[in-house]
């Protein structure tokens, strides 16, 4: 069986760097070697480049191709594990898209939009069972009056950057003196913020994927933050935070978390694997809708491994499969 040339896209422009990196060691070292030759790509906003015996050889984006000893590598397909831009908003996937590559992600337009918290929630509004938090979306050239803010929402709440998932920028506020500063905090990260109100209930997440052309609904986790809230810190630090896969939940639950969930990949056109963070909120149990990740952590201990594995499957297999159902789609 001939060997396919995948190009581990890894790196990226944010805060986010170091994670994408052990995300790419991860997944290298789980690909079948077999049947996949993996070249791991660095991309910085300087260059992109292979490295290999001391050396940094370039990419050429004209066609995406290597040249490594006078031979001229070409990549049936890449393998884009870059959190944040590029890689998670949609640009990789438009060059790609150009270049006429098959890759393991959403295509740019998903991308681009779960990118943006705001205008993804406006998307999924209306799924049967799905509930989201009441939120204010601000632009960093307008305006924004906190009286205003604080008579529209409910305290606590929740002030993060709209685009990204690392949680970076983000803070938790309990009265209006708070929210200058949030505000000041989270547009050092974005031009755009959202703020929303806290919904108080159990934390989860949640991977999904199209495998052998079927929609794959991964075990969930339950997220429990030593911290006041899942921040940058909770998510990296370890100890901070417990994850329990699966999640201890009823099967009844279970079943409509799956539901809801398989409605969100299929509404906002997702392909390959996507994590879907939600809470069920205290009290009622009703599903609220955080965020969609397109690009979700691959180090061996990030969440969407751990759930693979407590499906019983291992990550290679599941890696493979993403990969072929790609290339023959």
């Amino acid at each position: 069986m001939k060997t396919i040339n995948v190009a581990l896209l890894a790196g990226g422009f944010t805060g986010e760097y170091e994670v994408s990196i052990n995300s790419a060691k991860n997944i290298a070292a789980s690909l079948d070697a077999s049947k996949y030759k993996v070249y791991t790509i660095l991309i910085n906003r300087h260059n992109w480049v292979y490295e290999t015996d001391g050396r940094a050889i370039d990419i050429d984006k004209n066609d995406f191709s290597l040249t490594l000893n006078g031979e001229k590598i070409k990549f049936g397909f890449a393998f884009i594990t870059v959190h944040g831009t590029p890689g998670e908003d949609g640009k990789l996937q438009s060059y790609f898209d150009l270049v006429g590559i098959p890759y393991n992600t959403c295509d740019a337009t998903t991308s681009a939009i779960t990118m943006n918290k705001a205008y993804t929630k406006a998307i999924v509004n209306g799924i049967h069972g799905l509930h989201a938090a009441k939120s204010i979306q601000l632009h960093q050239r307008d305006g924004h009056d906190t009286a205003n803010i604080a008579s529209a929402l409910k305290f606590p709440l929740f002030i993060k950057p709209n685009n990204g998932g690392s949680s970076v920028g983000m803070s938790k506020v309990y009265n209006v003196a708070g929210l200058h500063d949030a505000i000041e905090k989270a547009f050092k990260e974005d031009n755009q913020i959202l703020i929303e109100e806290f919904i108080k209930g159990r934390e989860f997440s949640i991977g999904i994927a199209r495998l052998h052309g079927k929609i794959v609904v991964l075990p969930a986790t339950e997220i429990i933050s030593s911290k006041d809230f899942f921040d940058y810190e909770a998510k990296y630090t370890p100890g901070v935070s417990e994850e329990i896969t699966p999640a201890d939940l009823p099967e009844a639950k279970n079943h409509e978390i799956a539901d809801i969930v398989t409605q969100i990949y299929l509404r906002l056109n997702c392909r390959g694997m996507v994590r879907i963070d939600f809470i069920l909120l205290e009290g009622t149990q009703e599903f609220y809708f955080i965020e969609v990740n397109t690009t979700p952590g691959q180090s061996a201990n990030s969440l969407i491994p751990q759930q693979v594995r407590a499906m019983g499957m291992n990550v290679t297999d599941f890696y493979g499969q993403l990969i072929d159902g790609t290339i023959h789609a």
